[in-house]
């Protein structure tokens, strides 16, 4: 996906966008682990640090954990996120350094992104609902293969896969977990869902599906009582499910900042021609 125009990307796929206005107010948001809250303490010296509330931009040092959990916290304020490594993996951030913070932020690119929203009913009759910026997650939680429905957009589409579970991602997160579980990397502006199974027994040569992104997915877990499954919405786990229900929420979205030439669609490019 190639930059745009400065004006801000219209709602409905992730996009790009060219220049930026100038962030003056920084809220540095860090994770709990020695390296990223040193680089908070020098950031904040240098920069200063406002509350979220106040804040133009806000700027989230760590690795891709905190990257979501930044981006499920701030979901509804409208607030641009600019994530700097200092964790583990960083897929989703730019690289670490102190000095010309402002002019980075104004010169990056913008991507934007819309979570999956989760709505799962529990074997209490309970519902639980979640947002997931890389994928919704459904896992055996014994020994034994868990029995899935599929169903998109109430049609049938299988009668019962026998797997380790299902996963259903986001351009975003499809070079995450998706790709581990062998399913397709999406271009971060093209407006589908990656619907992969993991480690499937029966049907043995079904690889999973590619979807609109206005698609709506019910997984029905079969035989709860002796096959019990969890769903997880990045993070957030809902324990012995009956049912979920999955789908792009559209009416949210993200707007996360990269450093030009490392953009997410071009990371999510180059990945496609590793090997």
């Amino acid at each position: 996906m190639s930059p745009r125009s400065s004006h801000k990307p219209s709602p409905g796929k992730g996009s790009s966008a060219g220049s930026n206005p100038g962030y003056e107010r920084i809220a540095f948001v860090a994770s709990p682990f020695a390296e990223a809250k040193e680089a908070e303490k020098r950031l904040r010296k240098l920069y200063g640090n406002v509350k979220p509330d106040n804040a133009d931009v806000i700027v989230a040092l760590g690795g891709d954990g905190l990257m979501l959990q930044t981006l499920r916290r701030f979901m509804r304020s409208g607030k641009p996120i600019y994530g700097m490594h200092r964790g583990t993996v960083g897929f989703l951030m730019n690289e670490f350094r102190v000095d010309k913070l402002r002019q980075r932020l104004a010169a990056a690119q913008q991507t934007v992104i819309h979570p999956l929203l989760m709505r799962a009913r529990d074997d209490d009759g309970r519902n639980h609902e979640h947002h997931a910026f890389n994928e919704v997650s459904l896992f055996r939680q014994t020994h034994q293969a868990a029995k899935l429905r599929i169903l998109v957009d109430g049609q049938e589409r299988l009668s019962e896969l026998v797997a380790d579970g299902v996963l259903l991602a986001t351009p975003a997160g499809s070079t995450a977990y998706n790709l581990s579980a062998q399913g397709p990397i999406i271009p971060i502006d093209a407006p589908l869902l990656a619907l992969t199974p993991i480690s499937p027994f029966r049907p043995r040569r079904w690889h999973g599906a590619l979807l609109p992104d206005r698609a709506r997915v019910r997984v029905e877990v079969q035989s709860t009582d002796r096959r019990p499954v969890a769903a997880v919405a990045d993070h957030d786990e809902v324990r012995n499910v009956r049912s979920v229900d999955i789908q792009m929420d559209h009416a949210i979205g993200m707007t996360v900042l990269f450093d030009p030439g490392h953009s997410l669609d071009e990371r999510i490019l180059r990945e496609q021609f590793q090997y």
